[in-house]
């Protein structure tokens, strides 16, 4: 623990006077928590008149248009050495050291200030303008941003968590964009008054800070490279339970990882950390080494908050931030095979880790210097998205967590996912990709009938081509070569700085795969089922290695093409397959079907309706609050039947054939 009193000298704490001022200083208290409120100071030094402020509209791995900047209120800004009332500190801030910075950051800035500071001029949706800046001059920047959301994306406070992004709290001052960052989170005593009968306060990031504290605050120091890189590190200051385990890369250095939990939650923090340690060990020993193995890093930080029902994750560098159902966690007597909900939380953990290597290092080449204030689009989601889909769940097998016929069932799932998707014969995985700006994350009623996920066929195209490479090489090569390939590829060229990382595009994708398949062979596939829709062929594959895929007969059907809740009002419609005998009768999504053939609605009478021969059943339902009458036939036009089963498949071991798909030569 380190005091105010006894940071004097501390080499780790770069001095602020202006000779040193050329990185850019944050400033964030935390102290109205309770309205959700940060408070932000940035100060730096203008390189040019009329410096421009801006904020990303979206981050990194979440590929939508968020606008952050609506949670920011007016930008404020003044210059330190024009503003007579500030004349009498001029000299006093060339020569102040960080005791004194952090004595002032104690309280917000006096009025006469607040009151002399200028309103910066709006120049677009997430850009100010400081036009009473001239070069040369030393800035400081006021700005307030309301924190209330909960996802892994953006930034929440209140009295329990502190958690952010820096992609919604830090302004980027353009053309400083790569000079170094320095921030400050500053936390009020009541804050850790308020959870001191919780679990100790923590700073969990992949940043390494310095604790100090005064008093009445309590601050964390970090440091970044600059501003891009910044934003690659979010933090959450909270009461927080935590393990830690090394990993050994193939030269037997060690590489530190940390885990946090903070929410209310009673897992099983011991079985949690063996399983954890599993599996990224096993990631480790198949790529040799981590991106994040260096001393430039502070190891891996696994960030998770359990809450009720929501879930979520996002990669990072060194770390990832999850949001998981605490009942997903693993309970005290969780049994040798994992839970299905464990194994839901497990498989996020394994996804957001290897995004270290596939997303944050191997990247499309279109997010290695890309601009968060517009869409970056690419062909190439359904390569880092599917692959990493279906090498999650994989590694959890491989790794010996679960057990291969805990892992069928996992991949019976996307396959059932898939099949049940009409929009899988209308639009590609990679027109899939393009649209991941206006689709993926804006999922409506027609979803499933006009397009198809990039992660969920991506991932379905991810196995087809892993049995693809081993057919084609007698078993010696697969999908987890090809990512190795790339990987090596990054370390060999794509050093920046201290960071590795190499852009991907359809040609240097070709050239890689090139290496363990024929080149044409690659076309051909890619041409039918990447750039084209024609049916995966994952039954024949997958029986050629050892697995018995069986078609389900039972309760696998969709009554009238339609998915329903119940209510008391009525059979609330969800979704209307394309080509059902729903659609063709004119019945919608968020119509509330109230009565079938003359009887109160309800999913038995639906079923027994569809089951039944009659030629024409009429339908009464609401649309809004307009009364209107359907005639449901018992086909349609087309021939699909009133009672359409729904594809659902079961997989099983067969004696053997199985074992070079499910036991790569990686697993010691």
């Amino acid at each position: 623990m380190t005091t105010l009193q006894n940071i004097k000298g501390n080499p780790d704490l770069k001095n602020n006077s202006q000779d040193n001022l050329s990185q850019v200083d944050y400033h964030l208290n935390f102290s109205r928590f309770r309205e959700h409120i940060v408070d932000v100071s940035l100060t730096f030094i203008a390189k040019q008149d009329n410096p421009v402020l801006w904020l990303p509209a979206w981050i990194p791995g979440s590929y939508l248009i968020r606008e952050f900047a609506r949670n920011i209120t007016a930008v404020h800004y003044l210059s330190i050495y024009k503003n007579s009332l500030l004349k009498d500190k001029t000299n006093q801030f060339k020569e102040k050291t960080n005791n004194q910075l952090i004595e002032d950051a104690q309280n917000l800035p006096d009025k006469k200030i607040q009151t002399a500071m200028l309103r910066a001029r709006k120049l677009s949706k997430n850009e100010w303008q400081l036009t009473d800046i001239k070069a040369g001059d030393t800035v400081q920047v006021s700005y307030e941003v309301y924190c209330y959301d909960l996802s892994v994306r953006t930034a929440y406070v209140d009295q329990k968590r502190l958690y952010g992004n820096f992609t919604s709290l830090a302004l980027a001052v353009q053309n400083l964009e790569n000079s170094a960052v320095t921030v400050m989170l500053i936390v009020p005593q009541a804050f850790y008054d308020i959870n001191a009968a919780d679990r100790s306060i923590k700073l969990a990031c992949g940043l390494k800070p310095t604790y100090l504290h005064s008093a009445n605050l309590h601050y964390y120091h970090l440091q970044a490279e600059n501003y891009h890189e910044l934003i690659d590190y979010p933090f959450e200051i909270a009461p927080q339970d935590e393990f830690d385990f090394i990993v050994h890369d193939n030269w037997h250095n060690t590489i530190a990882h940390h885990f946090y939990i903070s929410g209310k939650h009673s897992a099983n923090m011991g079985r949690l950390q063996q399983d954890i340690k599993q599996i990224c060990q096993t990631y480790v020993s198949w790529l040799g080494d981590a991106p994040f193995g260096s001393e430039d890093y502070h190891g891996y930080t696994f960030m998770t908050y359990a809450s009720g029902n929501d879930y979520g994750g996002l990669e990072h560098i060194n770390s990832t931030s999850l949001v998981a159902p605490r009942n997903d966690l693993p309970i005290a007597e969780e049994p040798d095979e994992p839970s299905e909900s464990y194994q839901r939380f497990l498989g996020l953990c394994s996804h957001e880790y290897f995004h270290a290597w596939w997303v944050k290092t191997v990247r499309p080449d279109v997010m290695l210097n890309v601009d968060l204030r517009k869409e970056a689009y690419t062909s190439l989601l359904w390569v880092f998205e599917g692959f990493t889909s279906y090498i999650d769940d994989f590694m959890l097998q491989a790794s010996g967590v679960v057990s291969k016929y805990s892992y069928l069932k996992l991949l019976a799932a996307q396959i059932n996912r898939y099949t049940q998707t009409h929009g899988r014969m209308l639009q590609s995985v990679a027109e899939s990709s393009y649209d991941a700006w206006i689709k993926l994350y804006r999922a409506d009623e027609n979803t499933g009938n006009a397009g198809i996920s990039y992660y969920n066929k991506g991932a379905m195209v991810a196995l087809c081509l892993d049995l693809t490479l081993m057919q084609q090489s007698a078993g010696k090569y697969r999908l987890f070569d090809v990512v190795k390939a790339f990987y090596t590829l990054a370390k060999e060229q794509g050093r920046a700085g201290n960071r590795i990382r190499i852009g991907m595009d359809n040609d240097n994708l070709e050239a890689v795969i090139g290496q363990f398949m024929d080149k044409e062979l690659w076309k051909a596939f890619k041409a039918r089922y990447v750039d084209g829709v024609d049916e995966l062929p994952i039954q024949d594959l997958l029986q050629t290695n050892g697995i018995t895929f069986k078609l389900e007969e039972k309760e696998n059907t969709s009554p009238w093409g339609i998915a329903i809740t119940e209510t008391t009002e009525g059979l609330n419609v969800n979704k209307v397959l394309r080509d059902s005998v729903a659609s063709e009768a004119g019945i919608s999504a968020k119509d509330v079907i109230v009565a079938i053939d003359g009887v109160k609605a309800s999913k038995k009478q639906l079923q027994s309706i569809a089951e039944s021969n009659l030629e024409t059943v009429l339908c009464h339902a609401f649309r809004r609050d307009e009364l209107m009458t359907f005639d449901v036939a018992n086909k349609t036009q087309s021939g699909i039947t009133a009672n359409p089963s729904l594809d659902k498949v079961s997989l099983s071991l067969n004696e053997s054939g199985y074992e070079t798909w499910l036991t790569p030569s990686f697993v010691k």
